[in-house]
């Protein structure tokens, strides 16, 4: 059975975490499902993991639903979440209902993130939700913001902790179902968390959060630099890299394919069978 929005708001309230990562194609959304992540999220991160952009601003919408719609194809369980990319939805809410209406139409996605809580974005958040579009909220290190902000952690000061607190309850009130906390002081990720009512994930903002999310690539030891706040679980990377070396030493030495097995041994391994 797929998870529902409302599973996450009881988990937040009965003190049971959130585990979720980031899919990109049907292959990886059919193994994490498997695994048991409660939420995938087609991050448009995958502009970097799986198009090679450099940020996350040239993917297009079309580009987000093509691999989205990839992704939901792969799951029976988790929630898919997807994510606006860059410019589709900040020119105004007409643009933000129109992008996030093909998404859930196109996608069979449950629910849209974009992000930022100031007070424009807070409302055309509340414009997506009253259209019945479920909305995830984003704040902190914002990577669309990236020629902005670059890539260091936010709310360090006092000042810039009070906005983004500011701007997660805008989000709060404006009808968001959850909201992702991204490279913020884990003081304020848990002072975010314990002033909302609905569920915080977390990434590279402590262990208070209501959820964790990672990029899987991150997780998995395919990209090239992992952020400091990441933890790789596994080396897929070199193996990959092993495995295709041993396939390319094999064709080029004759070892691969194997020679076919003769009349009589394959009279012999029938029988066996």
């Amino acid at each position: 059975m797929a998870l529902r929005i409302q599973q996450l708001q009881q988990w937040k309230q009965q003190g049971r975490p959130i585990a979720a990562l980031t899919a990109w194609d049907w292959l990886w959304a059919r193994l994490l499902d498997r695994a048991g992540v409660d939420l995938l999220l087609v991050g448009d991160s995958l502009a970097m993991v799986a198009l090679g952009y450099k940020t996350t601003l040239p993917l297009t919408l079309d580009q987000m639903i093509h691999h989205a719609a990839a992704v939901a194809r792969g799951v029976e369980s988790a929630l898919v979440v997807v994510d606006l990319p860059f410019l589709t939805y900040q020119a105004s809410e007409a643009e933000a209902i129109a992008s996030a209406g093909r998404i859930l139409k196109e996608t069979g996605a449950q629910a849209v993130k974009l992000e930022g809580g100031y007070p424009e974005m807070a409302a055309t958040v509340a414009r997506l939700v009253r259209s019945g579009i479920p909305v995830m909220g984003h704040v902190g290190l914002t990577p669309q913001s990236v020629n902005q902000l670059g890539y260091r952690q936010q709310g360090r000061s006092p000042a810039e902790g009070d906005r983004i607190l500011a701007e997660a309850l805008a989000l709060e009130a404006a009808g968001a179902f959850a909201i992702v906390l991204e490279h913020v002081p884990a003081t304020l990720a848990e002072r975010i968390t314990r002033q909302l009512t609905i569920p915080t994930i977390g990434i590279g903002a402590g262990n208070a959060c209501d959820g964790q999310v990672l990029v899987t690539a991150d997780l998995l030891g395919l990209s090239d630099q992992t952020p400091p706040f990441a933890k790789t679980y596994a080396d897929l990377g070199a193996a990959v890299i092993a495995a295709a070396e041993t396939y390319c030493q094999e064709v080029r030495s004759g070892q691969f394919p194997p020679p076919p097995l003769s009349a009589a041994a394959q009279t012999h391994q029938s029988i066996g069978s």
